[in-house]
């Protein structure tokens, strides 16, 4: 497979013949698309370099066409979990887990995207795909462990 792979980095592209990254490409190994575990290591370390703030991951940073911004979403960050139990770091994985769980308002509820720089929660609230994100997380951690 080279179509849809950045030559230069060896990790999987937002789309074929593009460069950029997006975070829903961690879901692949999810839906039983098979990929190479390098591959699936080197698009990790991608997300992880270029989308990644802290502990809260963007979706995507190149322009959709759209105008204004997006802060990171928490979707994305809980994928991450799971990308990281894939790859063995089960350690950086619950690490990750706990702090994303810590981010949570005072009655456990998260929002759809949250400000990288000041953890403002933003977007729809209460967001329902991220608490089945996280849900599905806590499943895949007990079931790794």
């Amino acid at each position: 497979m080279t179509q849809g792979i950045k030559l230069s980095g060896g990790y999987l592209t937002q789309a074929f013949g593009h460069d950029d990254l997006d975070a829903a490409l961690l879901l692949i190994p999810l839906m039983g698309i098979p990929i190479d575990k390098a591959v699936l290591e080197l698009t990790a370390a991608a997300v992880e370099e270029h989308l990644c703030h802290g502990d809260v991951v963007h979706r995507y940073l190149a322009s959709d066409g759209l105008s204004g911004s997006e802060d990171a979403f928490l979707i994305c960050s809980f994928w991450l979990v799971d990308i990281l139990l894939m790859l063995g770091r089960a350690e950086e994985a619950r690490a990750l887990f706990e702090r994303l769980l810590a981010n949570a308002n005072d009655a456990g509820l998260y929002a759809e995207e949250s400000d990288p720089t000041t953890g403002l929660f933003l977007g729809n609230f209460p967001q329902a795909f991220t608490h089945l994100a996280l849900i599905n997380r806590a499943l895949h951690i007990q079931l790794y462990e």
